[in-house]
């Protein structure tokens, strides 16, 4: 959207309401040679530049084919007084840090935890999804508001909430809520983290997170160690040669939906050194196969991980009599997160799974090499009775 060229001072005067003047050498120009790009190893869809005065973030894949870059200034309360920005240039001025947030998706809980930022979170669409304990809490006294679904937010609740910053999930940025809120100068920065092509990018977004509520060490500091144990656990997965097969997915209205070999499932499954029978397609969404053609190929396999949203072998074997003929379904070598869920039925790796790719790697590693992990017992993934 294009708009005429024009300067807002964004200034909060300390002084007297008289005083409306502000001294040439208050004023902060973007240093020339001075900013420094955050280092990032995996995530493609965001960056953070360093100007010494505040921060400049850049979502660039907010969703599939967007064509749209988002960028966003992160600012103390000091600095935002000296400080004067191109308006058409930037989506959003956010004060850090962010002492009030509402979120929209069950994968932006854990990163704020993480950094024990859990009482910045005022508000969020389907709170029963939520399954953390600690966010639970808050949500039991009444601390963190409902705001309806993601689809449709309850605005007026929102507004009245007041937050400093709203983390927006969207599928292709028409999200009308949204826009509601941006009209009312709340910022909403679109997080793509579920767009990222690997569990690791999917996990740095907690940088993001870091940055705005200045806690950036610390999220430097856990993504490393999540990366950490990710790739020692690979590594572990390395050292056998027998790769059980598997096989994912299952029929929805005729349709069997599985991961395609470019997935981040499909990733994982490879790093857990798994022999997933559809590893070698490519494809930018889902496979959809018929039942016929994953029966020819995958009767046999090892393993069924992830039988779409079924949460026992009697409702496979009730949705379809077919299942049963599978020889993962024939020696019960079915497993699911499906029956990982908090006390309001919130699925837990709905809203884990993709800040904690360390620990859905080593599920899938004790699934296919139990004797790897001896003493590990499973965080999402259970064999579905």
């Amino acid at each position: 959207m294009l708009h005429k060229h024009y300067y807002i001072l964004l200034i909060i005067s300390f002084i007297a309401l008289g005083s409306c003047k502000q001294k040439k050498e208050d004023i902060l120009e973007l240093p020339s040679n001075t900013s420094e790009a955050l280092n990032l190893k995996y995530a493609e869809g965001f960056t953070i530049t360093d100007n010494q005065n505040f921060k400049v973030v850049e979502i660039k894949n907010p969703w599939p084919k967007a064509d749209k870059t988002y960028k966003y200034v992160l600012i103390s309360k000091e600095n935002i007084a000296k400080t004067s920005f191109l308006k058409d240039e930037y989506d959003g001025i956010i004060i850090t840090p962010v002492t009030k947030i509402v979120v929209t998706s069950t994968t932006h809980i854990p990163a704020i935890e993480l950094l024990d930022k859990t009482e910045t979170l005022v508000g969020f669409p389907g709170t029963d999804y939520v399954s953390s304990k600690q966010t639970r809490q808050r949500i039991d006294n009444g601390q963190v508001k409902e705001l309806g679904k993601n689809e449709g937010l309850n605005t007026e609740v929102l507004l009245n909430l007041n937050p400093d910053l709203v983390i927006g999930f969207g599928v292709d940025g028409t999200s009308k809520s949204l826009n509601t809120v941006k009209k009312a100068n709340i910022p909403v920065i679109y997080n793509g983290d579920w767009v990222e092509k690997s569990p690791l990018a999917k996990a740095e977004w907690i940088k993001l997170f870091g940055a705005i509520f200045n806690k950036q060490q610390q999220a430097d500091s856990i993504f490393n160690t999540i990366e950490s144990n990710y790739n020692k656990a690979k590594q572990l997965a390395k050292t056998v040669t027998k790769k059980p097969t598997v096989i994912s997915g299952a029929l929805y209205k005729d349709v069997w939906y599985l991961p395609s070999g470019t997935s981040t499932e499909a990733q994982l499954l490879k790093d857990a050194n798994l022999d997933y029978l559809y590893a070698n397609t490519n494809a930018s969404g889902s496979l959809s196969l018929s039942f016929e053609a994953v029966f020819e190929k995958a009767k046999q396999a090892n393993l069924w991980i992830s039988p779409s949203y079924y949460n026992s072998l009697q409702s496979l074997e009730d949705a379809n009599e077919h299942y049963t003929n599978f020889e993962a379904f024939k020696t019960k070598s079915v497993f699911s997160f499906t029956n990982t869920v908090g006390p309001t039925g919130g699925v837990l790796y709905y809203e884990t799974g993709f800040a904690r790719p360390d620990l859905v790697l080593k599920d899938l590693i004790k699934i296919g090499h139990p004797e790897l992990l001896n003493d590990y017992e499973p965080y999402f993934f259970k064999p579905l009775k």
